[in-house]
């Protein structure tokens, strides 16, 4: 059977390998010369890395994709190792972990080196819209918050995501539970950049908003995960 191993790069391999070790992994192999190089493995998920001594993390573009049977057990499981080595579930900067919605198909972990590793469950759906309860919406909304979603999950781009939002929201009212769904997720951005200001204002509007009792109870539903995190 053939297997492909990706190949990442890293600033300070100690504090990689180390970062991997909180996550489950086992370092098989670890060389500093000739050339600074390790192999890890967790279960069949195999990373190797490569020393790159000039290395920013935050300017990082090495990705990989991992498929993966099921993704919120694991999510659950980075989470609370990540929670526990640093203290609090890191959601912003390097190293990061994006959050895990109800039906949701994948998440990123970011490591310390600012390499994205991208879980995907194996039977995601090739178009990504994740958990939209309208699916595939042609308004600018649901357009925008699709964008959000990529530019947050495979680029690792929260203000851009943020501007996509804001831009949306400005220029469409919408329906009041697709504008609650963007809010939403706005206020999650906001929270992963510290944002408090606009992570209430958009609680504030989503609180005014003429919402049914099973529409206000999905949005308070996602929004009490935010305070969670």
């Amino acid at each position: 059977m053939a297997m492909t191993i990706p190949v990442l790069p890293c600033a300070s391999m100690p504090e990689t390998l180390e970062f991997y070790r909180a996550l489950g992994f086992e370092v098989t192999h670890e060389q500093t010369h000739p050339n600074v190089y390790a192999a890890t493995h967790r279960g069949d998920v195999h990373l190797h890395f490569f020393g790159l001594p000039r290395l920013k993390p935050s300017e990082s573009y090495g990705t990989c994709l991992v498929i993966v049977p099921e993704v919120e057990r694991l999510h659950e499981t980075f989470a609370a190792a990540l929670r526990a080595k640093y203290g609090k579930v890191p959601l912003a900067g390097v190293p990061r972990i994006t959050r895990m919605k109800q039906g949701q198909s994948r998440f990123t972990v970011v490591d310390v080196a600012g390499n994205s590793i991208i879980y995907i469950r194996e039977d995601a759906p090739d178009d990504y819209d994740e958990g939209a309860s309208d699916n595939q919406s042609q308004t600018r909304l649901g357009r925008a918050l699709r964008a959000a979603a990529r530019l947050r999950d495979f680029k690792n781009d929260d203000r851009a995501a943020a501007r996509v939002l804001d831009a949306a929201l400005r220029k469409e009212k919408g329906a009041p539970f697709e504008r609650a769904r963007v809010l939403a997720a706005r206020a999650e951005i906001a929270i992963a950049t510290g944002d408090a200001a606009r992570a209430q204002a958009a609680r504030a509007e989503i609180a005014a908003l003429p919402l049914g009792p099973d529409e206000r109870a999905a949005i308070a539903a996602a929004l009490a995960a935010l305070d969670r995190s």
